[in-house]
Order: C-alpha cells, then sequence, then structure tokens
C-alpha cells in the first residue's frame, strides 16, 4: 500500500471546449487535490478521488472567468466543487487505464470514464524523494451537467460547444 501526495508545483489540470465552432477555448483549474489509495504495483485495486475549485478557472481572460462562475456556468458559491471518485479502475495495455467514476459538477452525477497513463517512478535528485506520475485523459459533455448556456452564432452553429476535453498531468510523492 502506497500512500501518494500530489505535487502541486508539477501537476496540471487543463481543459479546452469548441468556440465560435472555428477555434478553441483553452484553460486550467489552479486549486485541485487528488487523493490516491491503493498499490502502485496493483492500480487496478486502487482508488482515487479528485477535487477541483470550481472558482479557480483560469482561461487568461478574467472577463470570461467571471462569467463561468457565474449561474450561467459552474455557479461556483453554490456549488464549490467539482468531484470525481472512482468506481472501478481496468488495466488497457502497458501502463494504460480506464479509470470510471462518479463526476459531480453543480449537483450533478453521471458516471464517466478516462484514460490513466502511469508513467512509472523516478528518484527525485534534489532531495531524494520517490515520484511517480500520471497522464490522464477524457471529454464529457457539458450539457449533461446542466451547463446548457450557449448563443446562436449569425453563421450557423453556436458559441460554446458541448463536448470539454480534460488534459491532467498530476506528480505525486511516494509515501511508503
Amino acid at each position: 500500500m502506497s500512500t501518494l501526495k500530489l505535487d502541486k508545483a508539477h501537476s496540471s489540470i487543463n481543459f479546452q471546449i469548441k468556440h465560435m465552432m472555428v477555434s478553441k477555448a483553452k484553460g486550467e483549474f489552479e486549486d485541485f487535490d487528488v487523493d490516491f489509495s491503493g498499490d502502485l504495483s496493483n492500480l487496478e485495486s486502487a482508488s482515487v478521488k479528485v477535487r477541483i475549485a470550481a472558482a479557480s478557472i483560469d482561461t487568461g481572460n478574467e472577463d470570461r472567468d467571471n462569467h463561468l462562475r457565474t449561474g450561467d456556468f459552474f455557479e461556483a458559491e453554490k456549488y464549490p466543487n467539482f468531484v470525481f471518485e472512482s468506481t472501478s479502475i481496468k488495466k488497457t495495455a502497458d501502463e494504460e487505464y480506464e479509470i470510471t467514476g462518479d463526476f459531480t459538477i453543480k449537483g450533478v452525477t453521471n458516471k464517466e470514464t478516462f484514460t490513466a497513463e502511469y508513467n512509472g517512478t523516478s528518484k527525485s535528485p534534489l532531495d531524494g524523494s520517490t515520484v511517480a506520475g500520471f497522464d490522464v485523459t477524457g471529454k464529457l459533455n457539458r450539457e449533461d451537467y446542466g451547463l446548457t448556456y450557449n448563443a446562436a452564432l449569425e453563421t450557423g452553429g453556436v458559441l460554446i460547444g458541448k463536448e470539454v476535453k480534460f488534459d491532467a498531468n498530476l506528480e505525486f510523492i511516494v509515501e511508503e
């Protein structure tokens, strides 16, 4: 059994969504935590819980970020966190896994599956600690969570796409 402590300085959760049907709006969440419980040598028996602070969104545009925090989108004051809790982890290839679980956004919970790549462990030359790394990708339909705000475009289509793609790079300090 390993205890993993998220190294926030070397971790990130990024996202992208189609904007105006022709480009992508990108951003990240600056405040998040990941609880890992299990054994690195048997990841299928592990469990993961992720908490993302909705208000910590950063798209590089303060007006857009403030709008995303409102009732049109996240309603961050009432629903401060997005939460994902794994229900199963299945090995699909060497060092690749499907993590399925319950994702809750704005009080709505749906089953989602993400792909995780385990990058192994390494010894830090700075302090001798052991670190483990994972890359996690996935997508979800924002409308499944009641995030339906949109606007029609004069040229056809809509302002904001439904599909949100996630990309997380996570580094943990392994405490045996």
